[in-house]
């Protein structure tokens, strides 16, 4: 299983899906929509505080939008900060939801051309604005790719080399600053 990023928790949302965000942005986007940002710094701090306690003092990973700004908005309370917990709006999950399709559209040429072909995919769905980006079917991908019937070594270094491409994409492009990425 891939970690999350040390900064990010997987916020639940409504429907019961696991998203990971960034606690920062998080905070930022619940303060604003409560009214002006005073102090920036505070609500980053906030925010950390935050991500400590459900992370090392809780030792959870998965927290719901809810009790999150729950606890946010005590953290935030003691310095005079007010928010609404109501107000955070779910982020925006753009989903590929086949890999194996899109190695399927690359025709014979396999990973030769595998690799542009997702690259240009996750540019299109960065189009979008999305606040997590997510790949399905990452296993079945790599079996169609390399023509095997069983998981093998070779099968686990595609893998590994299709998830360090997509996150070494993710980082080269500009409008990912606070995108996450999910791969399954």
């Amino acid at each position: 299983m891939i970690q999350l990023h040390h900064d990010y928790l997987l916020l639940e949302t409504s429907s019961g899906e696991a998203i990971p965000c960034s606690v920062e942005l998080i905070a930022i986007q619940l303060v604003e929509k409560s009214g002006p940002i005073n102090d920036i710094e505070l609500v980053r701090e906030a925010a950390a505080a935050v991500l400590h306690y459900f992370k090392h003092d809780l030792g959870r990973d998965s927290v719901s939008i809810a009790d999150f700004s729950v606890a946010l908005g005590r953290v935030l309370g003691t310095f005079g900060v007010k928010i609404k917990a109501t107000d955070l709006d779910a982020p925006q999950v753009v989903e590929v939801s086949d890999l194996r399709q899109l190695a399927r559209d690359c025709g014979k040429a396999f990973e030769l051309a595998f690799f542009p072909f997702l690259r240009e995919e996750l540019r299109k769905k960065l189009s979008e604005s999305p606040s997590v980006l997510k790949f399905q079917g990452l296993r079945a991908c790599v079996k169609q790719l390399l023509g095997a019937k069983r998981w093998t070594t070779q099968c686990q270094v595609l893998n590994d080399q299709i998830v360090d491409y997509l996150r070494q994409c993710l980082t080269s492009e500009d409008r990912s600053a606070s995108c996450g990425l999910v791969v399954r």
